[in-house]
């Protein structure tokens, strides 16, 4: 779509209805991607075809409106397969989101694994949903939680990881980019030190699949999570990607439905991979969309979102690095598009109500990313995070609200 360099931010636009709302009189700057991205029509669109013209229960129907909602259902596996280069579709996993991926890994892999004494490392950059399930497992299990440090502009830093490995170490879980501060953590050397340990790594891939290529046969990565809603898809569905002979040994993470082969009082067979994690009704329509959602960002190319969004992200960086009284918070020179600052002597949650009747949407808070938070001292942190849609003249938006936040607490 984005041909010699020209990226179509107009066609873009048009394409996400909710862009032309207005907020308190004004039009709205939608600059809180990180937690959750705006819809295309075509997501939207499906949603309702689905629901119109090809509902039904999936897999377990001989009628045609079943077969045609599981063959759609199955076609959106084989696109997210593609989307992250998975071997087989087979290693693809429906899951209400990433942090319910997270927690299948932690519970089913964690507790037929780890024992006593054992090790995982997890970094100060992780979102909740990738520390409490491990926390959950260890105490469980007996393992012991490591936790790899960051520097003062937020870098991951690998020397002190590799010091953390041991032959006790059995898994790695580190995000790949991180959701408070943008950082791009060199996921293909933490994976290369923990192999060298034989450790298992699951990298949490929220904030890397929306705006990097993510192929994780070429990264040799053994569970991969991102969810749907921030990759412009619905909310509710996610996947989890991981090694099929991982997933083969893994018990099951529920019971029910759809994750059986035969069931008896005396005993239970589990269904083939990727069913055998898939109990119940799934969100069918859901899942349908985030293909159509899949399929847009397929249609502009990563490439030249990236390029878009690194454009967005330098120029905001340049624009709030002029004012006085800004501290941006994860300085890293690898980061994605999301950046994070505070106000001398205003509190966040002040800046983000009123850049809110400016119309300007951005996020307040810890961000689910405490630890974070408190290595650089601070309880919160204004996040501005950036998607394929937004523009400079909406970054001079967000500057000229801050100017009039300082005004009001001159």
């Amino acid at each position: 779509m984005a041909a010699n360099g020209s990226y179509p931010i107009d066609r873009i636009r048009g394409d996400f209805p909710i862009l032309s709302e207005e907020v308190h009189g004004k039009p709205l700057v939608y600059l809180d991607n990180g937690a959750s991205a705006q819809k295309p029509s075509a997501v939207i669109d499906q949603i309702s075809k689905t629901y119109e013209t090809g509902y039904a229960n999936v897999h377990r129907g001989v009628h045609y409106m079943s077969q045609i909602a599981t063959d759609a259902m199955e076609d959106a596996r084989r696109k997210a397969q593609m989307f992250l280069n998975a071997a087989d579709e087979k290693e693809i996993i429906f899951v209400r989101g990433a942090t319910e991926g997270i927690n299948l890994v932690a519970s089913s892999w964690g507790r037929a694994n780890l024992q006593e004494g054992d090790e995982i490392i997890l970094s100060v950059l992780e979102h909740h949903s990738n520390i409490v399930p491990w926390q959950i497992v260890a105490e469980q299990t007996g393992a012991v939680i490591k936790v790899v440090p960051i520097d003062d502009a937020g870098i991951f830093l690998m020397d002190e990881y590799e010091k953390l490995l041991s032959e006790k170490t059995k898994m790695v879980a580190v995000t790949h980019v991180s959701n408070a501060l943008g950082t791009i953590v060199p996921v293909e050397d933490v994976i290369c030190l923990a192999r060298e340990k034989d450790a298992c790594i699951l990298l949490d891939g929220c904030q890397a699949a929306p705006h990097l290529p993510v192929d994780v046969q070429a990264l040799d990565v053994d569970f991969y999570v991102f969810s749907g809603h921030k990759l412009y898809g619905p909310s509710g569905i996610g996947v989890l990607y991981g090694k099929e002979a991982l997933l083969d040994a893994m018990p099951p993470y529920e019971g029910g439905g759809e994750m059986i082969d035969r069931v008896t009082f005396e005993k239970t067979t589990y269904a083939e991979l990727p069913f055998k994690f898939e109990a119940g009704t799934p969100h069918i329509s859901g899942i349908i969309a985030l293909g159509s959602a899949i399929d847009y960002l397929n249609g502009i190319g990563f490439d030249a979102i990236a390029e878009h969004e690194h454009g967005l992200l330098e120029y905001a960086t340049e624009r709030l690095t002029e004012m006085n009284s800004i501290e941006i918070v994860g300085t890293a020179p690898e980061k994605a598009a999301i950046l994070s600052f505070n106000i001398q002597d205003v509190h966040p949650h002040d800046v983000g109500t009123i850049l809110d009747h400016d119309g300007i949407a951005v996020r307040t808070g810890h961000h689910c990313a405490q630890p974070v938070m408190d290595r650089f001292d601070v309880a919160a942190t204004v996040r501005a995070s950036f998607g394929l849609y937004n523009t400079k003249s909406e970054v001079d938006a967000l500057v000229e609200g801050i100017k009039r936040v300082q005004e009001m607490f001159a």
